[in-house]
């Protein structure tokens, strides 16, 4: 069986490509922290290469940016390729087949999902990117779709039932 599960921030923003055939398929690394820190007492992290194809590839394109966080479940492929040189590269990445979007870079969730404030009173993660910001918070009275527009169009194919 090949299943991978990963809980993680981008590293970068998404690059979207089209295939020939017109079919998206986005790429981005995500830092994945170990479980366990080092001899110094830091704690570590994995940079793992992510995939993403068709309509989830443009949504993580349009929704996603650096220190994002997402859950995402897929497998591992291997690929290799003849470089410029001719010598032969392979490469080992994560084919995303769901991703989930957690959180922006300015909050973190825990294992609830429920949102709280990091602190950085241990110093900083592997993905830390500089920011101490408090995360924005919304007027509970204020309308949440009110960016959207006066109507959002769904066509039938993305209705998921």
């Amino acid at each position: 069986m090949n299943k991978v599960f990963l809980i993680g921030r981008l590293t970068r923003d998404p690059e979207l490509r089209y295939t020939g055939s017109n079919t998206a398929v986005a790429s981005f690394s995500l830092a994945v922290n170990r479980n366990f820190t080092n001899a110094n007492g830091e704690r570590e992290a994995d940079f793992i290469n992510i995939v993403v194809w068709r309509k989830q590839a443009e949504n993580v394109k349009n929704y996603l940016t650096q220190g994002s966080q997402v859950a995402i479940d897929g497998r591992i492929q291997t690929r290799s390729y003849d470089d410029q040189n001719g010598q032969r590269r392979y490469v080992t990445e994560v084919v995303a087949d769901n991703v989930e979007f957690l959180g922006s870079k300015g909050s973190s969730n825990n294992a609830n999902g429920n949102m709280s404030q990091q602190s950085n009173e241990a110093g900083p993660t592997p993905y830390d990117f500089g920011t101490n910001e408090a995360p924005k918070t919304t007027d509970v009275d204020s309308n949440p779709f009110a960016d959207f527009g006066s109507s959002i169009e769904i066509s039938d194919d993305e209705l998921p039932f």
